[in-house]
């Protein structure tokens, strides 16, 4: 698993500590002073890693803002049981986050270049409750999910997605256009109608599929 002590600590102690001004609290701080997000960006941005920025990561994909990904994270309200889908993998730092926090996490990537990647970055790490699936088709993930976390911005929000959430399950997905969007947190009701709440908002790659 992840060391702290990898020379990137004061750094991401900094990060830390603008994330806890934003709101970010408990658990998700510690997991993010854990996860060395240095990794999962190219060497060159090595040193940016840790200021709250998008950083790209190649194919017109970026790596979203520290403060954006700890407030999606944290508005799954995950425990630690739960099977997480998470939509688009992008470079595999959301996923480390979140392999911390649930008990199991299925992360979906499009790009077949930045899938490889992220797997290879998790070798470096002791990492075994993650699995990587090359589609864009979230139909693709085998069952249900008590969280599904989207990383890319839709215009339409996708109805069909609430079909592969369990009961009392949270989504969160950022809607809107090219001006920028809405991060929405979904609860399913037992009746399968949803709770929704405007939790922020920013500016996404789109997500592409079919």
């Amino acid at each position: 698993m992840f060391q702290s002590n990898d020379g990137m600590e004061y750094a991401r102690r900094d990060m830390v500590r603008g994330l806890a001004e934003r709101g970010i609290s408990g658990v998700v701080l510690d997991v993010f002073y854990r996860t060395p997000r240095h990794f999962f960006v190219s060497d060159g941005l090595r040193y940016s890693a840790y200021r709250d920025s998008s950083l790209p990561i190649g194919f017109g994909q970026t790596i979203s803002k520290p403060s954006i990904i700890a407030g999606m994270v944290q508005a799954l309200a995950l425990t630690g049981e739960e099977h997480v889908l998470e939509i688009g993998t992008g470079s595999g730092y959301q996923a480390a986050v979140l392999s911390q926090l649930a008990k199991h996490v299925v992360t979906m990537e499009r790009i077949g270049v930045l899938s490889e990647r992220a797997v290879d970055v998790f070798k470096s790490f002791e990492i075994s409750n993650v699995t990587f699936l090359h589609t864009d088709d979230f139909n693709n993930a085998e069952g249900t999910f008590d969280a599904i976390l989207v990383a890319a911005g839709v215009e339409i929000f996708p109805v069909d997605l609430c079909g592969k959430l369990n009961s009392g399950g949270r989504l969160v997905i950022p809607v809107g256009g090219k001006d920028g969007h809405q991060i929405m947190k979904y609860v399913k009701k037992a009746d399968g109608s949803l709770l929704e709440d405007n939790i922020g908002s920013a500016t996404f790659v789109p997500y592409i599929a079919g």
